[in-house]
């Protein structure tokens, strides 16, 4: 609300360079939250699909977790007046490698009722593959969203 202000005051005062300069701090500012908010999402999408492989299992909560975090990243990457998405295909990737070891560390906690630490838990899934699943899950959900 205070750059609104700020804003407000410069557009005022004709100091137009400034404006702008205000102006791309907050468009900043707003694609660092969706960025944030994917990557959460992404460490409790990663989490379970984890569990699921080591495990070779899965509970119709953790469906329904993975449901709706491959959901909430398509929504929180749509760009909905501009059309298109904040974060390219490879970019979705890099989040969810970069996510990957803090979905490691929870999933540890919860798998096989704790029994592993992340480093025991990690030796028996393929991260490269856990990514991909991920990633396939939320560029398949993407193109047919009524699914």
């Amino acid at each position: 609300m205070e750059e609104l202000l700020e804003l407000q005051d410069l557009l005022r005062a004709n100091r137009i360079t400034e404006a702008l300069l205000l102006v791309e701090e907050m468009a900043e500012m707003g694609k660092d939250d969706k960025l944030n908010r994917i990557f959460s999402f992404g460490v409790i999408l990663l989490m379970h699909l984890i569990k699921q492989a080591a495990e070779q299992r899965s509970t119709r909560s953790w469906e329904v977790s993975i449901f709706n975090a491959v959901k909430q990243i398509q929504r929180t990457n749509q760009r909905r007046k501009a059309g298109g998405t904040y974060l390219s295909g490879e970019e979705l990737r890099e989040t969810l490698e970069d996510a990957y070891g803090s979905a490691l560390r929870q999933a540890a906690l919860e798998a096989f009722e704790g029994r592993y630490g992340a480093a025991e838990l990690g030796q028996q899934v393929n991260p490269q593959q856990i990514v991909d699943q991920a990633l396939a899950l939320i560029l398949a959900d993407a193109r047919n969203p009524s699914q």
